[in-house]
């Protein structure tokens, strides 16, 4: 299999959970007012930290796939367990923001945060597997310090947005806020492994 059926399948999946996102977003029934728009900010700001994560996702996903050369079956289900963590993302950000971030649906939002965190490094180590300790993708990644510092974020976000709900949101943008910033490390290993 070429690695370009993985990259498309996968974009296709992120392109889809936008949209499902988007459409579960409605315009309120108030009026034509400014003020109409207050009882949908929470549905809208979820959204928008959702799709920011799906294109963290989206974005990081073609870097690493950047550094592969052939895809392997371990590496095809790692992309599976990854894309199934990230299809719950639509649903949890709807229950989250229709519920203006109550804490179990916040908290929930997390645990999915926290597992696709957990899938994605699951992702790497495949990869890593496949393409052996000596490939341009482990000069690159390193020791990944900022996914394992994601997965330590999360797990302290989901209790404390049980315990307060606006606690568990600073951690998630913070995670976002960390990833934000594409990560140049496997464009930079590439290119020096092209240039000599």
């Amino acid at each position: 299999m070429n690695k370009s059926r993985v990259e498309a399948f996968s974009d296709g999946v992120l392109a889809i959970l936008i949209t499902i996102m988007v459409l579960e977003m409605k315009v309120p029934g108030g009026g034509a007012r400014l003020a109409d728009l207050r009882p949908v900010l929470p549905v809208f700001l979820s959204y928008v930290l959702s799709f920011l994560y799906l294109g963290i996702y989206w974005n990081n996903h073609h870097h690493l796939f950047q550094a592969v050369r052939r895809p392997s079956g371990g590496m095809l289900w790692a992309n599976l367990h990854l894309l199934f963590w990230l299809s719950l993302v639509p649903f949890t950000t709807a229950w989250m923001g229709e519920h203006g971030f109550a804490p179990v649906p916040t908290a929930l939002y997390g645990l999915v945060l926290l597992l696709a965190g957990v899938a994605y490094k699951l992702l790497v180590r495949a990869l890593l597997r496949a393409e052996g300790p000596d490939s341009v993708l482990a000069r690159a990644l390193g020791r990944d310090l900022k996914g394992s510092a994601s997965v330590v974020l999360y797990v302290a976000a989901v209790p404390g947005a049980l315990w307060h709900p606006w606690l568990g949101c600073a951690l998630y943008v913070l995670v976002a806020l960390l990833w934000l910033v594409p990560d140049r490390r496997i464009e930079r290993a590439l290119a020096e492994a092209s240039s000599r």
